[in-house]
């Protein structure tokens, strides 16, 4: 079998958006030995994918950190046995692997980030607002650089055989995901909470709140406390018991935001808030539509591709102007 290596580090949302690509590239190449390089918190998006794809995690804070780690990281992946590499990242530790490849005689492509499109769409004046290529259609134009094309045929993944809880057939269960790494892409707490009031009022609907941080679960202890039919969504079994969770949820309420990705990888529907960021950046989620999407229509917006930039207005109106009401009703004008 021809082996070929994918590298993609970063965070859980960005190695999210590599799955339903490898998955369709396991289905449609099944002779293809395929093995995903990542970091040891996204084992559990690889479990549930066909048997020929393998996933070797790179300790990135220990053994494998600094350029010794990444020698030791050549020799305990075995990545001297590949045939391909196909970097998902394109940053100076990742550039290192496929300058090894290449030394190597291994056939070596890259992801194309479209640097100079995105920075077009955020700039403060004279915005060009033309929908990017997603990262989806990047990753597979990178495989296709090898002799991989694929055509998108991904629909979800089943994650059912984890789960801890069963919806009754009269029940609407609503997942939220109200926390953001980042200030810009994060919804105001106390508006939130009025749409978790709402949601919570409504018959036989249950809200269930996503959060994994300490001061999240604290603020997701308490807002559980306060609402009746509003529950923590953690699981015992971590990652895979929230994506069976996912997986029977009506709707999901999300930022642009790793949850947003999950939740699309178990096939269902999103509702993202959008905020700093914008859709047309390319990262809005696998099979969701833009209709789904909350955002105002502002001339500073989008004014960040990933959200990390401070507000250039000082208010964050982008996120602050959206009010509780526009997104109850985007969640249940589906019913």
């Amino acid at each position: 079998m021809k082996k070929l290596l994918i590298i993609r580090f970063s965070a859980l949302g960005d190695v999210a958006m590599t799955v339903p690509i490898i998955h369709d590239l396991a289905v449609q190449y099944p002779d293809l030995d395929i093995t995903m390089l990542s970091r040891e918190m996204a084992r559990p998006l690889f479990e549930r994918m066909p048997s020929n794809v393998h996933f070797f995690a790179a300790d990135l804070k220990g053994r494998h950190k600094g350029l010794l780690g990444l020698c030791r990281l050549w020799r305990d992946a075995h990545l001297n046995d590949f045939e391909y590499i196909a970097d998902f990242h394109d940053v100076l530790r990742t550039w290192w692997l496929r300058a090894e490849g290449c030394l190597h005689c291994k056939k070596v492509a890259k992801i194309d980030k479209g640097r100079k499109g995105k920075k077009a769409l955020t700039r403060q004046k004279d915005k060009i607002l033309v929908q990017q290529a997603t990262s989806f259609e990047r990753y597979a134009k990178a495989l296709k650089q090898l002799g991989f094309p694929i055509k998108p045929q991904f629909t979800r993944l089943d994650y059912s055989a984890f789960c801890e809880r069963q919806k009754a057939g009269n029940e609407t269960w609503v997942g939220i995901a109200p926390f953001a790494k980042h200030p810009a892409k994060v919804y105001p707490l106390e508006k939130m909470e009025q749409v978790i009031k709402t949601l919570s009022e409504r018959k036989n609907t249950t809200v269930f709140l996503f959060g994994g941080g300490d001061k999240e679960k604290r603020q997701i202890a308490e807002l559980c406390a306060k609402y009746p039919n509003v529950k923590a969504a953690q699981s015992q079994q971590g990652l895979k018991g929230e994506l069976a969770l996912m997986g029977q949820l009506d709707v999901m309420l999300s930022m642009d935001s790793a949850n947003m990705h999950l939740a699309s990888l178990v096939g269902t529907r999103v509702v993202s808030i959008w905020g700093g960021t914008h859709p047309y950046a390319g990262f809005l989620g696998w099979n969701q539509k833009e209709s789904d999407c909350v955002q105002l229509d502002l001339p500073c917006r989008p004014c960040s591709v990933y959200g990390n930039k401070p507000c250039h207005r000082g208010d964050y109106a982008c996120m602050n102007g959206i009010t509780p009401s526009q997104i109850t009703e985007k969640l249940v004008g589906h019913e």
